[in-house]
């Protein structure tokens, strides 16, 4: 069996799981540092997100496996979670977006070694530019809000990459794509109360955006209205109104509830080795731990549009 009848099985046995995927030559890693980099030069990323997010792209990840060779981009399907939080006899609902669920990653991984492994192959998962490879590889289009889109899945996905030695005979590598139907449209654009989807410009005015300031430690900014927030953590609004959206908007799977107990625990920002080891095992689960430093804050808010 040859690489790309190799790659083709391997596309097919993630599909089987819902996962759409392709694979690019490893050298397309420098086209994306010099990509993210004349951004960055050109003053049209905020430098605090640079510094906090984009920075720490692992440019020179081929070190981590010798003889890299690929890419791989797997696009895994995600609904929005609903968690439910007891406060003063009510039950107040809150969402988490897609992408958050990073322990699919695993998943993922086992599914590509499984079939890799015995063919002489090796990953690694490594921290990439994930959308704007997504996009440059042929996997997703971008709207005009910069999330991206896949076919069937929407918004509603999470993308995961992995270098392999995996040759790669199949280069599906391009420019960056917009979605036709943003051309005529302006439904995100209208609905972002941050101002985030400017006129001016293709790039996000990240340091407006919503998921932002409500994943960062410090207080809300003054011009950021707690009536805008509608996560838990990040935001759905330009998803919610995107056409592009209209066959997921609504798919929703029902998460944990936290006692009121926990929920006073949370909204007191009590130290996280103070937790319970049920409430703590709640937060792992759902893939928030990392955010627990803001949960508070942001529960908070969610709770005085509600009570």
């Amino acid at each position: 069996m040859d690489t790309l009848e190799q790659a083709r099985m391997l596309f097919e046995n993630l599909k089987m799981h819902g996962y759409q995927s392709k694979i690019v030559s490893m050298r397309h890693v420098t086209e994306l540092e010099k990509e993210i980099k004349a951004l960055h030069r050109e003053g049209r990323l905020d430098e605090e997100i640079y510094n906090n997010y984009l920075a720490s792209f692992d440019f020179e990840c081929q070190k981590k496996l010798t003889n890299a060779a690929s890419l791989i981009i797997v696009s895994v399907p995600q609904p929005q979670v609903q968690v439910v939080f007891e406060w003063q006899n009510k039950s107040i609902p809150a969402i988490i977006p897609p992408t958050y669920a990073s322990s699919v990653d695993k998943h993922v991984a086992e599914l590509i070694e499984v079939y890799l492994e015995p063919l002489g192959y090796s990953i690694r998962r490594v921290r990439l530019p994930e959308k704007l490879l997504a996009v440059r590889s042929g996997l997703a289009r971008y709207g005009k809000n910069n999330i991206t889109f896949v076919e069937g899945s929407g918004s509603f996905h999470r993308p995961v990459v992995f270098i392999s030695d995996f040759a790669c005979e199949t280069d599906s590598w391009g420019k960056s794509s917009v979605m036709e139907q943003c051309d005529a449209c302006s439904a995100c654009r209208k609905a972002c109360p941050a101002k985030a989807i400017g006129s001016d410009r293709f790039q996000l005015h990240a340091e407006r955006c919503i998921t932002f300031h409500n994943e960062r430690s410090n207080d809300f900014i003054d011009w950021l209205s707690p009536a805008w927030h509608n996560c838990l953590v990040g935001c759905m609004i330009c998803q919610k109104v995107c056409p592009a959206n209209k066959e997921v908007a609504k798919w929703i799977e029902t998460g944990t509830t936290f006692d009121k107990e926990e929920t006073s625990l949370i909204l007191n920002r009590a130290p996280e080795d103070r937790l319970p080891r049920a409430t703590f095992e709640k937060l792992k689960s759902l893939d928030i731990k990392e955010y627990y430093h803001v949960l508070g804050r942001n529960l908070k808010a969610l709770i005085e549009q509600q009570i």
